[in-house]
């Protein structure tokens, strides 16, 4: 365990930020001590979903993210499976979403390495699909 106490880890794009993420950071931080959000790469994003309009660059979503209260440090990663075996921390908070064959294998890796998997419910009413949506119906 690291010196500050118990650390969270979760992950995510976080490209247009919302309520429902400021919510997953303050349920995440509350399992821990420290809270590290990773943000994912653009690069990486645009290459298994080419076409996805990205609004925010990579630095600026890093921005954003490490001004929320509840975020202790900010990392970028590129394969949630591969990447997560070089963090060190105590419990991996995802969103029920996040079930793709990279997040199966990240929680594979930590069930076998003794991190705790918490999967924090989604906030009702509000995800980036709705406000890109709503946006599209404003413009």
């Amino acid at each position: 365990m690291d010196e500050t106490g118990k650390v969270v880890l979760t992950v995510g794009v976080y490209d247009i930020l919302h309520i429902g993420h400021i919510l997953l950071f303050k349920h995440a931080k509350e399992l821990g001590d420290k809270l590290i959000v990773a943000v994912q790469d653009s690069d990486v994003i645009l290459k298994y979903k080419p076409g996805t309009n990205v609004v925010y660059t990579t630095e600026e979503r890093v921005y954003m993210v490490s001004c929320i209260k509840y975020v202790d440090e900010v990392i970028i990663y590129h394969d949630v499976d591969k990447d997560i075996q070089n963090i060190s921390f105590d419990v991996f908070a995802k969103g029920p979403d996040q079930v793709h064959e990279g997040f199966q294998r990240a929680v594979e890796w930590c069930e076998e390495n003794h991190k705790k998997v918490v999967v924090i419910p989604r906030t009702e009413g509000i995800s980036s699909t709705i406000l890109r949506e709503y946006s599209k119906e404003r413009a």
